[in-house]
């Protein structure tokens, strides 16, 4: 291993123990804005890092709701969840599918009258090691731009007005990082456009990612200057990223007490089933930033991309 590469090793081992002894020192009694009567969802959390989502949030004393496509699953996940005598509940949710969504908006007025947290967790990859296959690129770009942007319009209209302001929470990746130095979109008008605020529209970013699946249709993909790792999970991602900031953007406004943060983050490279258990990072320390988002006192931090509870650049 080169020097370079031991440095940064050893760097992120620090910084992980740092982030692991954060895990142990208790919120203060002016941090926790928050009570049992507080509302979290997350989205996909049957398994890996949304089900530790869920855990570390019901721990800190919310009330959670795990959502899955297969109810059965999600049952038997809370059934686990339960055991450690906290409070979650649990309801079936495909965010690809306007039905499910509508049913599960009514089903959390009728029962809870909203939420204050919101974690759009629900993702997939069909990638592995050095693959780069793109035979289900649609798959993956509804699920993780399409399905999360579902879920922001579903549940904006259903936050809980609150003096500390509802959260939104993004699980994205560094792969699709706009402006990072290797894996990157090739086009420099286009990356420009994405980035200034000024330019970024909801039409920009679905036009980006229709492009994309077009040359997947047409086979052109490959010279198309699209990300070169995980290129459909990139693309998905840096419209997830996108996204964030233009909602963020489009929320600022709103008058005191109805305040919407929205932010997303990396959780590195976890061993879960989506890398076929060959991450790095434990579900334990990859769902801690999501979990450090959701309840920050901060009210300003919005639009902002995080990894390691650091913010990163878009």
């Amino acid at each position: 291993m080169s020097g370079k590469k031991e440095r940064n090793k050893e760097r992120r081992e620090k910084r992980l123990q740092e982030i692991s002894l954060l895990r142990t020192i208790p919120y203060s009694d002016h941090q926790r804005w928050w009570s049992q009567e507080t509302v979290a969802v997350v989205t996909g959390a049957n398994r890996g890092i949304g089900f530790e989502i869920a855990r570390q949030l019901a721990g800190h004393g919310l009330t959670v709701i795990l959502t899955s496509r297969n109810i059965s699953v999600g049952i038997e996940a809370t059934k686990a969840l339960q055991e450690g005598g906290f409070s979650y509940d649990v309801h079936q949710l495909d965010v690809l599918d306007g039905e499910s969504i509508s049913a599960f908006v009514e089903w959390i007025k009728q029962k809870y009258g909203g939420i204050d947290i919101l974690v759009n967790n629900a993702g997939v990859n069909y990638n592995l090691g050095f693959d780069n296959s793109v035979e289900f690129a649609r798959q993956v770009v509804d699920t993780n731009y399409y399905g999360t942007k579902n879920m922001i319009k579903a549940m904006i209209p259903v936050m809980k007005p609150s003096a500390a302001g509802a959260r939104i929470v993004n699980v994205s990746s560094r792969l699709g990082r706009l402006n990072g130095r290797r894996n990157r979109i090739q086009d420099a008008t286009l990356r420009e456009k994405l980035t200034n605020l000024e330019t970024l529209s909801e039409e920009l970013i679905d036009r980006t990612v229709s492009s994309f699946l077009q040359q997947v249709e047409d086979e052109t993909w490959q010279s198309g200057g699209w990300p070169q790792t995980f290129t459909d999970y990139s693309v998905s991602k840096l419209a997830v990223n996108a996204y964030t900031r233009l909602v963020a953007k489009e929320l600022c406004d709103r008058p005191q007490g109805e305040k919407i943060y929205i932010n997303c983050y990396c959780p590195g490279w976890v061993k879960t089933a989506m890398t076929g258990w060959a991450g790095n990072i434990s579900p334990e320390v990859a769902a801690d930033t999501g979990v450090w988002l959701s309840l920050l006192s901060d009210q300003a931090i919005t639009g902002k991309f995080f990894a390691e509870r650091r913010e990163i650049n878009f």
